[in-house]
């Protein structure tokens, strides 16, 4: 692998004089109508809308409890099938925002999981006693009430939502150029269905309809005096340090972002019809929408937490037998500390065990591949090759510094010198760093290049959900075998 590279070239959004604006930006002293909501409160907000579909979806169960013909269900089963219900549909996507919701498109998932559901409650009750077995046509009824009520309620959830989008629309930015971006911003303004208002556009010109915002400052400030709530990007956001600003500043205000299609508007229309989230027949999905949901963030957390106080638990004597390893072999200081980069670009200490003699802490920071340094010793190599010197890792994880899946961090010296060589690197931080990752099970790790490691970790991020978490766990736990190492 070459480190050095030349720098990429500074990006710099479109140089585009500002004309008067046809709808001036509010000043500090905003109406009453739309006054500033911290971005707490915003994702407090999304996640009590969240919250209301879960409890509907709970009570859906309940109901359909109540008006099947009496069965021999035991509650500590219908308990569990309630706890886990939120959790499976959060999975498959049925929480995930939307611009146009629509309860028919919910009904083949929402049919698929309660018939899953039902049949595997009904087997486990079999197994458990004979006697508590359920009778198909008691399954069958169980799976059609609870698809109607949970379709019932959302629609109404879903109607009651356009109704106050309509009549209180919040401010949203539309980032891009070209006719894509003035047909996006023309949909909005004629369509308050959608519940936006658009207030400006970043990087576009000749329009004159909106306010044209030509650098991160004016975005800023335009996202501060209108109260902005929404960006809409109407092309793909790059690596480069403008677009990592735009997303980290839209992130910061707690702005939801989303991602149009650029395709003809009639080459989306039957894929909107079967389900997917579309703009006035352009296809839109949410943009990072596992870096931006608070029940996403908090599934993540949880999982890392659940885990990886599981596996410091189970894997004690291992770290226990390693730890004596390295002091018999090379010494007093078992632990290795070194700092290294998280999320947004923030510092941590991560802990590993110790495999080579001690280096000065220059070229601890600094030297990139040791692999073949005769420093390591006989004890450092086999910790290496089986990936046991990364398990005090799962410590960094139980406090926060790290996930388990997600990009590998890197130290500070190379964070700078490949975000300058590489422009998708900087974009990784996204996203808190992992003990393993997408690039990783992949093969890419050791000396390999960091353009595709870097390429996979965006990828991880853009398409994140937790059922991707565990396949690359699973695989993750596949390669330990091989005794490849790191």
């Amino acid at each position: 692998m070459t480190t050095e590279s030349a720098p990429a070239p500074h990006h710099t959004l479109p140089p585009v004089a500002v004309p008067a604006p046809a709808t001036p930006l509010r000043g500090p002293h905003r109406s009453r109508r739309a006054p500033h909501i911290r971005p707490g409160l915003r994702a407090a907000r999304r996640v009590g809308s969240t919250a209301w579909l879960c409890a509907a979806d709970v009570l859906a169960l309940a109901g359909t409890v109540i008006l099947i013909p009496p069965q021999p269900w035991p509650i500590v089963a219908l308990v569990l099938a309630a706890a886990l219900q939120p959790v499976v549909h959060a999975c498959h996507g049925l929480y995930r925002p939307s611009l146009s919701p629509s309860a028919l498109a919910d009904v083949p998932a929402l049919a698929g999981l309660a018939l899953v559901q039902w049949l595997l409650l009904s087997e486990v009750l079999a197994a458990y006693d004979p006697r508590l077995a359920v009778a198909w046509r008691s399954v069958l009824l169980a799976v059609l009430l609870q698809t109607l009520l949970c379709c019932g309620a959302r629609a109404l959830r879903y109607a009651v939502r356009r109704r106050r989008a309509a009549r209180r629309p919040q401010s949203v930015l539309v980032v891009g150029a070209g006719p894509i971006a003035h047909q996006v911003t023309v949909a909005l303004l004629e369509r308050p269905r959608y519940g936006m208002r658009p207030v400006g556009q970043v990087g576009a010109a000749g329009t004159g309809t909106l306010p044209q915002l030509t650098t991160v400052e004016d975005v800023s400030r335009a996202v501060i005096q209108n109260d902005v709530r929404h960006a809409v990007f109407t092309r793909q956001p790059g690596g480069d340090h403008e677009s990592t600003a735009l997303i980290g500043l839209f992130a910061e205000h707690g702005c939801r972002l989303w991602l149009v299609d650029g395709g003809a508007a009639t080459g989306n229309l039957w894929r909107c019809a079967v389900g997917r989230d579309h703009l006035w027949g352009f296809s839109v999905q949410p943009l990072n929408a596992g870096l931006h949901r608070p029940v996403a963030r908090a599934v993540k957390r949880t999982i890392d937490v659940v885990l990886a106080g599981a596996a410091l638990i189970v894997a004690g004597p291992v770290l226990a037998v390693c730890a004596l390893a390295v002091r018999l072999s090379d010494g007093p200081g078992v632990i290795f500390r070194q700092e290294r980069i998280g999320i947004d670009g923030r510092p941590f200490t991560l802990l590993k065990f110790r495999t080579m003699a001690p280096a000065d802490e220059h070229e601890s920071a600094t030297l990139w591949n040791i692999a073949l340094d005769r420093r390591v010793s006989v004890t450092g190599k086999m910790l290496r090759r089986t990936s046991l010197d990364e398990l005090p890792q799962l410590w960094n994880v139980v406090r926060g510094d790290m996930s388990l899946v997600g990009p590998r961090p890197e130290r500070p010296y190379y964070v700078g010198k490949f975000s300058h060589a590489y422009p998708g690197y900087r974009a990784r931080h996204r996203m808190p760093v992992g003990l393993t990752g997408l690039a990783q099970v992949n093969g890419l790790r050791g000396d390999t290049s960091i353009e595709e490691r870097a390429r996979f970790d965006n990828h991880y991020i853009d398409t994140w959900s937790p059922w991707q978490d565990v396949c690359i766990l699973a695989r993750t736990a596949a390669t330990l075998f091989r005794l490849g190492g790191s």
